[in-house]
């Protein structure tokens, strides 16, 4: 007398199975949503570059020169989620430029280091699109 037991369950092959296609679709949805979230991180330096440009234009209308230093704009040296620095690189009666240079987590962003001039042109050192 032969006792066969159903015993219910997933046998080791079909684990290692959904273990393998878990890991190929986290191996491709990772760095896609990473490289997604510093796009939005990049998306608000801009914005903050585009502030500072306001408030230098504000600044120049009552004072002789564009000023070099964000505490007379009120503002920040660091942008909304500190994923970037904002700095005013140089400074003239007739221009200016403004940085916002990536920091932690943003470091590897592929565009890099992002300018604004007084022509309002927002430049990335070596982003594929503007």
């Amino acid at each position: 007398m032969h006792c066969h037991k159903n015993f219910r369950g997933f046998t080791l092959i079909e684990v290692v199975v959904v273990t393998a296609i878990i890991g190929i679709l986290a191996a491709i949805a990772i760095p896609s949503y990473q490289e997604h979230v510093r796009t939005g991180r990049r998306g608000e330096a801009k914005e903050a570059l585009l502030r500072a440009q306001v408030a230098q234009e504000r600044w120049r209308v009552s004072n002789p020169s564009y000023t070099s230093t964000l505490s007379d704009l009120g503002l920040a040296s660091s942008s909304g989620g500190d994923y970037y620095t904002l700095a005013i690189t140089a400074a003239t009666a007739t221009g200016y430029t403004m940085t916002a240079t990536p920091q932690g987590a943003q470091t590897s962003d592929k565009c890099g280091t992002l300018t604004i001039t007084q022509n309002a042109v927002i430049n990335a050192s070596s982003c594929d699109r503007p």
